[in-house]
């Protein structure tokens, strides 16, 4: 029977193009970007809401959900550098990513869920399950470490780079900012990780460790 999957802060769903036998709902603030998500994935359901009070009204309708809230107050390359030497305003960090991954643990019972966000500029407040490429991720289950290779740099890739990474064609959408809205897409194949990792059974990952560990 196909999951019933929550994608909060969908963005252009960079994290959601590879998942399969699944009815996403997706959840975005911005309407632009909400309608470029529609475009791409016609048969999931899109809401322009805000999807950190989406979570705290609907959680219980869904088997899975993913997290990915506002990561730039807690970007080490914000704060290290364009804080500290291009004069950009420093910025408390936003707590709801903590308030999700508390929420989340203490009320989900029977689902999986996961937040992901990048590697702060700070020791985390709460320790992270796992750390794929240049996201942290905290979940109810487990995720092997697995090193996932791109020949584009995320920081200085153009928009046709990204373009081609994420698969899609900017060319007629009217977006602001281009550039940062594919910067903010988590891999697909990330994606794909950790959502097959969400629905292994305990058994079988025990009997992955052993290859892990021998690779």
């Amino acid at each position: 029977m196909p999951k019933k999957v929550l994608n909060l802060y969908a963005g252009i769903g960079g994290n959601r193009a590879l998942w399969k036998d699944c009815h996403v709902t997706a959840v975005e603030y911005k309407p632009e970007i909400a309608s470029v998500y529609q475009d791409r994935f016609k048969n999931d359901t899109v809401i322009v809401t805000d999807a950190h009070a989406f979570l705290q009204d609907n959680y219980k309708d869904f088997d899975f959900i993913w997290s990915s809230p506002p990561c730039p107050t807690h970007s080490n390359f914000r704060q290290n550098i364009s804080v500290r030497y291009r004069g950009s305003k420093a910025m408390y960090p936003d707590m709801s990513l903590y308030q999700e991954i508390i929420f989340l643990k203490h009320n989900c019972e029977g689902q999986k869920w996961c937040v992901e966000n990048v590697v702060p500029y700070y020791k985390p407040l709460i320790d992270a399950n796992s750390k794929l490429g240049r996201h942290l991720f905290w979940c109810n289950f487990s995720v092997l470490p697995k090193a996932f290779n791109s020949n584009v740099h995320i920081r200085s890739a153009l928009i046709p780079d990204l373009e081609k990474l994420h698969q899609v064609n900017f060319k007629t959408t009217k977006l602001q900012n281009k550039r940062q809205v594919l910067r903010n897409c988590v891999d697909s194949d990330v994606g794909l990780y950790i959502f097959k990792s969400a629905f292994k059974s305990e058994e079988d990952y025990q009997l992955e460790l052993p290859l892990f560990a021998n690779a």
